[in-house]
């Protein structure tokens, strides 16, 4: 299968989906920040400087999937209808679970905005806590589903 981000020659374009169906789709998006048990007892405790983490990077991961045709060049605006991002403490990483679902009505898929969603809230808790934890490692970051289109259903084994 060719990538649909090249023309003949090889030149990066954006593609045309003029004629593509609107339909209803969906994107899920995982990733997860692991830290020092000291920073997640901090987090989980509400005790960092900067405030509530999970709820600032859920607001973070919110307004990243808005964002996204600003951040990765060859994708579409559009019209975004949902954006959840759900954050849980996960004691045995230890860390922070992500999870990010993106819906729209549209011409193409929003995959990218749910990876964008994702990972722009795992880097807003590694923000918020670097003061005390400079080796936090992000990771993890995949499609977990995506529906509607042309394509159908994908779900991550």
């Amino acid at each position: 299968m060719p990538l649909t981000h090249f023309d003949a020659q090889g030149q990066a374009h954006m593609v045309d989906v003029s004629d593509k169906a609107i339909t209803d789709r969906v994107a899920v998006a995982a990733a997860h920040i692991k830290m020092a048990r000291e920073t997640f007892d901090i987090i989980s405790e509400g005790r960092a400087k900067k405030g509530d983490v999970l709820g600032v990077a859920r607001l973070a991961g919110i307004m990243g999937a808005k964002k996204t045709p600003d951040l990765i060049p060859l994708c579409h605006p559009l019209p975004v209808t949902k954006v959840s991002v759900e954050l849980s403490l996960d004691p045995d990483l230890p860390g922070v679970q992500i999870e990010a679902t993106v819906k729209t009505s549209g011409q193409t898929g929003v995959e990218m905005e749910a990876l964008t969603a994702a990972s722009t809230a795992a880097l807003t808790v590694y923000d918020m806590t670097k003061a005390v934890d400079k080796a936090m490692e992000i990771g993890g970051l995949r499609v977990l589903l995506k529906d509607g289109g042309k394509s159908g259903r994908y779900e991550a084994k």
